[in-house]
C-alpha cells in the first residue's frame, strides 16, 4: 500500500490532501488544512466520494461533486486548489 500526501498554498489557506493507494485505488482519504468550508461537514462528504475510485478519476469526481454542491461556501479557496492538491499528492 503505498501512501500520498499532496498540499497547496491557496490564496488564504492550506490544502493537505492525503490517502492510501492499493491497486489503483484510493482509500482513507483525509481532507485538512487551513480553510473554511461551509455547511462543514461537505469536506467529509467529499472524502467520503473520493474513496474507493481509481486515482485518474479522483480530479473528475471533485470537479463533479463541487458542479452539483451548490451549497458550499468556499471563501479564499475554489476547487482548482482542491485539484492541485490532489495533482501534487499524486506526484511524489
Amino acid at each position: 500500500m503505498k501512501h500520498h500526501v499532496g498540499e497547496h498554498k491557496a490564496k488564504k489557506g492550506l490544502i493537505r490532501i492525503e490517502f492510501d493507494e492499493e491497486k489503483g485505488i484510493a482509500e482513507n482519504v483525509k481532507i485538512t488544512g487551513d480553510f473554511f468550508m461551509h455547511p462543514e461537514e461537505a469536506i467529509h462528504d467529499l472524502e467520503r466520494e473520493l474513496e474507493g475510485h481509481r486515482l485518474e478519476e479522483l480530479e473528475q469526481i471533485i470537479d463533479e461533486f463541487f458542479a452539483v454542491r451548490m451549497d458550499i461556501e468556499m471563501p479564499y479557496v475554489n476547487v482548482e486548489d482542491f485539484k492541485i492538491a490532489l495533482k501534487n499528492a499524486l506526484k511524489k
